[in-house]
């Protein structure tokens, strides 16, 4: 998959699949920094994945400060080639003074088994 470089940064698009219904995102930043993959509610609210009343909110802190988010496990994450099922994800405003719509985090990319060849600029994935 080809990498999208922008402001210095790595960027992709992906699917995510809620409910069996699914929406692409882009500018979605490639972050070996991020433990998690985050997207903006802006995003998934358009497969209906919003807050429910039972949602645990977790505080998560980064270089750009702290963000109220909710987990939830989607249907898949679709990066590329590599679809991983039952997928946790944490959904929050993302509102960091740049576009992004995402961040797909260490946890997609090691458990994907994902390689970034900045060479190439590609993304892709060890069997």
């Amino acid at each position: 998959m080809q990498l999208q470089f922008k402001n210095d940064l790595l960027y992709i698009s992906v699917i995510i699949a809620y409910q069996e219904v699914k929406t692409e995102i882009s500018n979605v930043l490639i972050d070996t920094g991020s433990a998690t993959s985050i997207f903006s509610a802006d995003q998934v609210i358009k497969i209906n994945l919003i807050p429910a009343p039972e949602d645990i909110l977790y505080t998560i802190r980064g270089v750009g400060g702290n963000e109220v988010v909710f987990s939830r496990k989607v249907d898949y994450l679709l990066v590329g080639e590599r679809k991983e099922t039952n997928f946790q994800i944490e959904v929050g405003g993302m509102d960091y003074g740049f576009e992004i719509q995402g961040i797909l985090g260490m946890d997609f990319l090691t458990q994907a088994g994902a390689v970034i060849d900045l060479d190439k600029m590609e993304l892709y994935f060890t069997d």
